[in-house]
């Protein structure tokens, strides 16, 4: 049984996320949009087959501005044509097998014209509800469902429009301020497993863990394109919080910089455990120390202590470069050790801007 406290804790955490208020909206929107569309087609405009007003409201309204017009554009024209479609081939062929046949390859060939590549489904999908909810020679029939999808088409951009879509710029702070997180807990859970022996599955854990982190970067990225994209052609004023999302690009590229280093310093540590590998008790003190250090710096981010970290790497490289240590090991020493100082120089960038402000709610207008 789940915890009860458990699940009212997770539900109001969702009520309280403006990203989820934000997803609300756009369903709402949306449900507007279409059941409005309908109610003027049938009770203002009494059409009689006013199907096609609330299809093109769901099609035309969309999570930014941009994609309102840029993509509703497509849908719109590839709604129209699925009605044109439907209509010149009922009348060649009626209602039959073959009709249905001719109709769906015309459609999906209308989808390699430029513009409508990715909205062949589209004509195909409203051909083929015009075709079998019956048609007319008579183009009084076709004007009455060209004006159906017009209906559609004009509330749909109207609803969008008189309800601003929001800015996604909070959805990718968030996303890009939860990884390096991530990428702190590993390293301090790294340095506490070398402090007792290390097999083979832990190294397997360890590059399945970066290689969800590389996961979390992508859908970051795309949070990110989306945020960029929001905020092109919107109303809604650019505030000096979301310009600050601006720089979210470069903190994404030191996270991949950063997720790629402790996953080749991993391998290292694999090929030492492999080839059954001990190091000197003073490299080995000093170097999981740091590692852990550097964790806790990069999980709560501390620019001072990240700074801290590469100095007292430079150090160690000092001291240990005048003992008499292994000569056999001192390229692993050397990888290891640059694979850390490259990590906290990715990360010293990132400490100095979190905590990534995210616009209140005033800001946001």
């Amino acid at each position: 049984m789940p915890d009860i406290a458990q699940v009212r804790k997770g539900l109001s955490e969702r009520l309280r996320d403006p990203v989820t208020w934000t997803e609300v909206i756009q369903v709402v929107k949306t449900v507007v949009a279409a059941v409005v569309a309908w109610v003027l087609a049938v009770r203002v405009f009494h059409l009689p087959q006013p199907f096609l007003a609330p299809w093109a409201a769901l099609l035309v309204v969309h999570a930014t501005v941009y994609r309102t017009f840029a993509r509703g554009a497509q849908q719109v024209a590839a709604t129209v044509g699925g009605v044109l479609l439907a209509w010149v081939i009922g009348n060649a062929f009626g209602l039959s097998p073959t009709a249905l046949a001719v109709m769906l390859l015309l459609s999906f060939a209308l989808g390699y014209l430029p513009g409508l590549r990715a909205e062949a489904t589209t004509v195909a999908a409203t051909a083929l509800i015009v075709l079998t909810t019956g048609f007319s020679d008579e183009s009084n029939i076709l004007l009455a469902r060209l004006f159906d999808t017009a209906i559609g088409i004009g509330v749909g951009f109207v609803v969008n429009l008189l309800v601003w879509p929001p800015l996604q710029d909070l959805s990718a702070v968030r996303a890009v301020d939860a990884i390096d997180d991530e990428v702190g807990r590993l390293l301090q859970d790294l340095a506490d497993e070398l402090e007792d022996e290390c097999a083979d599955e832990d190294v397997r854990r360890w590059v399945e863990r970066t290689q969800e982190i590389d996961e979390c970067i992508d859908e970051a990225w795309a949070l990110l394109r989306q945020a960029r994209e929001s905020a092109w052609y919107n109303p809604r004023p650019r505030s000096r919080a979301l310009a600050k999302t601006d720089h979210l690009g470069e903190l994404l590229e030191r996270l991949e910089q950063s997720v790629s280093e402790v996953r080749s310093m991993v391998r290292t540590l694999d090929h030492s455990i492999t080839d059954l590998t001990e190091w000197e008790p003073e490299f080995r003190r000093r170097w999981i120390a740091l590692v852990r250090k550097a964790g806790h710096a990069i999980a709560n981010p501390d620019s001072n202590e990240v700074r801290a970290v590469r100095t007292e790497l430079a150090e160690l490289t000092s001291d240990l470069s005048t003992e008499n240590l292994s000569a056999l090991h001192w390229s692993e020493y050397g990888g290891l050790v640059l694979n850390l100082r490259n990590i906290v120089t990715s990360m010293d960038r990132f400490a100095e801007a979190t905590p990534i402000s995210a616009p209140s709610t005033k800001e946001r207008g």
